[in-house]
């Protein structure tokens, strides 16, 4: 009984924060909590509510307490307050919410704000924090190097609801994957590929120049060396099994795109980005869920129709930060299909390469609707409109749609995505 006992375990309904209040409060030790005799007393500003000016011109600034409830908030003269950096961001909200509000004052601080100015600015807080924790989720999940961040100074929408950031795919309810793969027997592929090395096994041309830079047409296939491979990591045939190398950010877009992301690194032409992972399914469950995501104005599928129009990824509730990429007409991403663990040809990792020098701080994006020489067999379509416009005009099928209004903003806009 005891034994089983240990292994039992019972989810916690208080948060991290929480526990540790409860811990101080009740002046308790715990090591996992961190919480020990000399930080009880310990207080941290969670985030400012309001700010008021009294009789000698001194600023007060309300302050909701970590761990402690509203309850508990206190005045506090600005000279107590440590926390520079919510300082500087209440008094930016603060600017900002006055201008969006066209009221205009000598002093930068009213004597008095308004209860209609305050919690705009508590919900702006609210947001900012919501948004902090589910940008150190996503940096906890991820498995590339590349960090990200999010930003939202558009409107005050949080995190997505219902969305788990995922590196790889995920094999959906009945599909079972068998991997196909042969290694090499190179001992530098890059320099002495045997027998054209794995791409060669396959009867392809190898993908990558010296500096890892796609130099293959849009429609051919990338093969890359496996853990089969004799090589090492450090083999220049492995690009895309080495995941994400640019710093992003995920940002509400003000022209009602929803989100976008944006790249915070310069990225040098035909490199790659990122992959486009989520759910694996049949494309006739594909079928199903299409009918659902055109009722509810969006959906994220994209047919894996290399040779076979058999299995659908489906990013809607799984997926990395590629579920956030937006539709352009002039893209700067090009997708392509590549094959690492598994040569099953029904199931290539869709992976997107850069188009062009992208300088940092340009949003990325790619075209749903992307046209390949059908020489290459290779059609990548993307059966999405990634878009939160209304779609109640679409009919319920994936595959045949009306047109839906494109918001690229590009010279050579097609005006509809579908």
């Amino acid at each position: 009984m005891a034994e089983n006992l240990k292994e039992c375990g019972v989810p916690c309904k208080l948060s991290r924060d929480d526990l540790q209040d409860l811990c101080r409060r009740r002046r308790i030790h715990c090591r996992d909590l961190q919480v020990n005799k000399h930080n009880f007393n310990d207080y941290e500003v969670e985030y400012l509510c309001d700010v008021k000016r009294d009789k000698e011109d001194e600023e007060l600034y309300l302050v909701k307490w970590k761990g402690f409830p509203e309850a508990d908030n206190t005045w506090e003269p600005r000279k107590n307050l440590k926390c520079l950096k919510l300082v500087k961001e209440f008094r930016q909200d603060l600017v900002a919410e006055l201008r969006r509000q066209r009221r205009r004052h000598k002093n930068p601080v009213p004597k008095r704000l308004g209860k209609e100015l305050t919690s705009a600015l508590v919900q702006r807080a609210k947001q900012r924090l919501s948004l902090q924790r589910w940008e150190d989720h996503l940096n906890k999940t991820r498995s590339h190097p590349g960090r990200i961040l999010v930003l939202n100074e558009v409107d005050l929408e949080g995190p997505p609801r219902d969305f788990t950031y995922i590196n790889n795919y995920r094999v959906g309810r009945g599909i079972e994957l068998n991997e196909m793969a042969l290694g090499c027997e190179c001992e530098d592929c890059g320099r002495e590929p045997l027998n054209g090395c794995c791409p060669g096994a396959s009867l392809h041309r190898t993908a990558y120049n010296k500096l890892g830079q796609v130099r293959l047409r849009a429609g051919q296939p990338i093969y890359e060396c496996n853990t089969r491979c004799r090589c090492g990591a450090d083999c220049p045939n492995r690009v895309v099994q080495r995941g994400i190398q640019f710093d992003m950010c995920i940002f509400k877009t003000p022209n009602g795109r929803g989100w976008g992301v944006r790249t915070l690194q310069r990225i040098k032409k035909n490199t790659f980005v990122m992959e486009y992972v989520g759910e694996i399914i049949t494309t006739d469950e594909a079928e199903k869920r299409g009918h659902l995501y055109d009722r509810q104005g969006s959906t994220y599928l994209f047919d894996l129709d290399y040779v076979e129009d058999v299995y659908t990824v489906d990013a809607a509730h799984q997926g990395n930060i590629s579920h956030f990429v937006n539709h352009s007409c002039n893209p700067n991403l090009q997708v392509y299909n590549v094959f690492i663990e598994n040569i099953d040809e029904r199931l290539p990792r869709i992976a997107l390469f850069s188009t062009r020098a992208i300088p940092a701080g340009e949003e990325l994006t790619f075209d749903y609707k992307m046209q390949i020489d059908p020489v290459d067999t290779e059609s990548t379509r993307m059966d999405s409109s990634f878009s939160l416009a209304p779609l109640s005009s679409i009919p319920s099928s994936p595959k045949k749609r009306l047109r839906v209004e494109c918001r690229c903003g590009s010279d050579s806009c097609r005006k509809y995505l579908f």
